[in-house]
């Protein structure tokens, strides 16, 4: 079974793409602290997140740097071949659902 679930804060505002085909994708990073036993810090865990359709939508309003946002997905693997032909991957969430948490005041302006 391959599902995900991660609350953390927006590290930057989402970002919204909508396809000649009508579909839309929104992206965004997630950070997720974690607490570092050697350190006795929190220390976050970034992810990349990304959204398709009505709640690719949702997102693109309303996920803003700072937010407290909470995903539930999949974990996904990117991959492609960059400008000098290396082979690259990354691991990415791709939401089923977004929930907004905290309050308003939460967002940085």
């Amino acid at each position: 079974m391959n599902t995900a679930t991660i609350v953390g804060r927006a590290g930057q505002d989402a970002e919204i793409k909508y396809f000649e085909s009508g579909k839309v994708k929104t992206t965004f990073s997630l950070a997720v602290n974690r607490f570092d036993s050697k350190t006795k810090t929190e220390v976050p865990d970034w992810f990349n997140i990304e959204v398709w359709d009505k709640q690719a939508e949702f997102a693109g309003e309303y996920v803003k740097k700072g937010r407290q946002v909470a995903v539930d997905g999949r974990i996904s693997i990117s991959k492609w071949t960059d400008q000098t032909g290396e082979e690259r991957e990354r691991f990415l969430i791709v939401a089923n659902q977004i929930r907004l948490l905290g309050s308003k005041r939460d967002v940085q302006e």
